[in-house]
């Protein structure tokens, strides 16, 4: 049986993998998204408009039509279409900040679908949370209800260790504090020596990939 559930704990584990490198993929796309779009839609409308406006006034690709010397006159109507489309993408984005106030609604729909500012902790708040939950414990020790308040709290850091992100904490402060991260006594035994284990495994396997 112990078999069996390690097994399925690697598969899970092989498919968390996947998934978080195809998003990390995807999250480097959409970073140059915004700029390679605006350049598409800019080109791609210009040709379009130009295409349509010389056919109507052919002197424009005549030798020696020029708006200004060195400057021929198409590629000057280029350069105004482009630059107009370009204008006209920053307007949009001022109406739909000013006068729509998208963004809100946007913000709304981000913090809503972000699994740490509804049910899984960072390790700051997981920190937090555990020492302000052992103070509370202290302070109240006859206190049946607070007591189980403080065993929920716990509870809800102890899945924290868990996450990729408490490994990178890990690692990331042993190094930068010139020590290793202390156990803390609001987290299952050992939950930090196995986070900077299992950080150690994971980078093996990256530098292997």
């Amino acid at each position: 049986m112990a078999d069996k559930g390690s097994t399925g704990s690697e598969e899970g584990e092989g498919t968390n993998f996947a998934k978080k490198w195809f998003m990390r993929q995807f999250w480097r796309a959409q970073q140059s998204q915004t700029i390679i779009s605006l350049i598409f839609w800019a080109t791609t409308l210009t040709l379009l408009l130009f295409d349509r406006l010389e056919s109507s006034n052919p002197e424009w690709g005549q030798d020696g039509a020029e708006l200004i010397p060195g400057l021929p006159i198409a590629y000057a109507i280029m350069g105004g279409l482009f630059l107009s489309v370009g204008l006209m993408v920053v307007f949009i984005g001022w109406v739909y900040d000013h006068i729509f106030s998208l963004w809100k609604e946007h913000q709304n729909v981000i913090l809503e679908r972000n699994p740490f500012a509804t049910y899984l902790l960072t390790p700051r708040d997981a920190l937090i949370i555990g020492h302000l939950s052992s103070l509370l414990r202290a302070q109240h020790p006859d206190d049946e209800r607070i007591q189980a308040q403080c065993d929920w709290m716990e509870k809800w850091v102890s899945t924290t260790p868990d996450l990729e992100v408490f490994r990178r904490m890990v690692t990331e402060l042993d190094v930068k504090m010139g020590e290793p991260v202390p156990e803390f006594h609001f987290l299952p035994e050992g939950a930090v020596a196995n986070a900077r284990a299992r950080a150690q495994k994971d980078g093996l396997a990256a530098e292997k990939n």
